[in-house]
């Protein structure tokens, strides 16, 4: 299935039929979006980092890794106040990446800054000497 093409529309209201033009987009809340990931290898260590502002680090996020699977689930509760109206923002997200073969999973570190968690794994020491394959000849056989 491919993604659909954005149209651009001059007018009142064109977002509105920018919507119309992708599915159920305009049904989606943007709490509904995944965590946002980005990852990369630095000083040999795996690191993950994941979009997550407005939360409680220490409340509100768990971490888990098992068998190379790391899973990242958060939950939102933000209210809004002014003069005039309360908002809510809530929802929970949950994200999982697999990590490459060579993590250790003993040595995994965590932090949290200006709404950005980051998670890094060191990466096991994967130097292995060069091996030379002997071929094993077959005797012909004749007919």
């Amino acid at each position: 299935m491919s993604m659909p093409m954005i149209r651009e529309r001059r007018g009142l209201v064109p977002e509105l039929f920018n919507w119309l033009d992708m599915p159920l987009a305009a049904l989606q809340s943007p709490a509904a979006q995944p965590i946002k990931f980005e990852d990369y290898v630095k000083d040999d260590r795996y690191v993950l980092r994941a979009e997550l502002p407005g939360i409680d680090p220490d409340k509100d996020v768990d971490i888990t890794l098992s068998n190379g699977l790391l899973t990242i689930h958060a939950e939102r509760r933000d209210e809004q106040r002014d003069q005039q109206r309360t908002e809510f923002r809530y929802g929970s997200f949950t994200r999982s990446i697999t990590l490459p073969s060579d993590v250790d999973e003993n040595d995994v570190k965590a932090s949290y800054d200006k709404g950005v968690l980051e998670v890094s794994v060191k990466l096991a020491d994967t130097k292995q000497q060069e091996k030379h394959i002997q071929i094993e000849s077959t005797p012909r056989q004749e007919s």
